[in-house]
């Protein structure tokens, strides 16, 4: 039997990435010339991903597929031992994949579960709205966790409308509207989430209170809210010599708190924006021969195992990783029929060594 073409075989043949494909197909934005040449090759290998939508309402496979950015970090596997938890209750297998924060793969993953007939997914996004537009429009069920795709600027979207939008409010004229809102193109989608504003204003306020005023901040993908949370709780004017990203491996954020700290030897604090950038931290300011927190007090998102071990013990804003997963579960599994809805957790802030009075 001849092997059906899938989304990968059309982004190769056209030499495009899979979102892209994924964008085109369900009519989402592409230059003229990419969305000419991927239907083009689609058609030629009789590509048909209107099938993928028949094959979810008639026919019902089961299971819950799961999709996280990395299994090794300690959050996901707690988030993912949440989703086993419900399913296995509920007599439901579920499909793991790691997307490894790459949107090319995790588009690649969606349309695999597409494929599989799987009708059901939880996810913790890397891509943008456009990446998860196949799934949900092809009427798969789908709770996000831990954040939320990622809505492209509107330079992104359309430069040439973004700079007549400047020029026409620089002469005192309100610019039009966009020609297709992005809130419109994705449904709603519920989610799980964790009250990360509340926990990083909670952290900064308690590093205030000992006295610290030049507060770091190490970011990650995802942590947009994290480290809008930041400069707020912080105040204006934001040090953003004090705001730093890492791309998301283990090298590159160890790279970010060495450099980090290298750079600004007046800081007085740091707040990692999650367990493997407190683990960076923890090791830059050792390689640095930085005591904690005679030196640097240090606060991290997340309680992990190791956070206690550590010497001193780290102070951490805890989120309820298995709650989150339990709780998409049920989610995905409940949803069907009823209005979308979402769930935020609270989190707390465990004092324990790693922070003292600024010196």
């Amino acid at each position: 039997m001849e092997k059906r073409a899938t989304i990968k075989d059309v982004a190769e043949a056209a030499g495009v990435g899979v979102a892209t494909v994924s964008r085109v197909l369900s009519g989402g934005s592409a230059s003229p010339q990419t969305r000419e040449r991927v239907l083009a090759v689609a058609a030629q290998l009789d590509y048909r991903p209107s099938a993928l939508g028949r094959n979810l309402r008639q026919r019902r496979t089961g299971g819950i597929g799961l999709l996280v950015p990395d299994l090794t970090d300690t959050f996901f596997a707690q988030f993912a031992e949440g989703v086993l938890a419900c399913a296995r209750s509920a007599g439901e297998p579920v499909v793991l994949g790691s997307t490894a924060g790459d949107p090319e793969q995790e588009a690649e993953l969606i349309g695999m579960l597409l494929e599989q007939s799987v009708d059901r997914l939880i996810a913790v996004p890397s891509g943008e709205e456009d990446t998860w537009a196949p799934a949900i429009r092809a009427g798969m069920t789908v709770v996000f966790a831990d954040r939320l795709p990622a809505r492209p600027s509107p330079e992104e979207e359309d430069p040439a409308a973004a700079a007549v939008g400047d020029l026409m409010l620089l002469d005192g004229v309100a610019a039009p509207p966009p020609a297709h809102g992005r809130a419109g193109e994705l449904p709603a989608v519920p989610s799980v989430l964790a009250d990360d504003r509340a926990g990083i204003r909670t952290a900064v306020r308690y590093l205030r209170g000992l006295g610290h005023r030049r507060i770091a901040f190490l970011g990650g993908p995802g942590h947009d809210r994290r480290v809008s949370a930041f400069r707020e709780a912080v105040g204006s004017p934001v040090d953003e010599e004090l705001v730093v990203f890492g791309t998301g491996s283990r090298d590159s954020a160890y790279a970010a708190a060495s450099g980090l700290f290298q750079s600004r030897p007046d800081l007085s604090a740091v707040v990692a924006g999650g367990n493997v950038l407190g683990e960076a931290a923890v090791l830059a300011a050792r390689e640095l021969d930085l005591r904690v927190p005679r030196d640097v007090s240090l606060v991290m998102y997340d309680d992990v195992p190791w956070a206690e071990l550590c010497s001193p013990p780290l102070t951490v804003i805890a989120q309820p990783g298995r709650d989150m997963g339990y709780r998409a579960a049920e989610l995905v599994l409940r949803s069907g029929g009823r209005r979308p809805r979402s769930v935020v957790l609270p989190t707390e802030l465990i004092v324990r060594g790693s922070c003292g009075p600024h010196r």
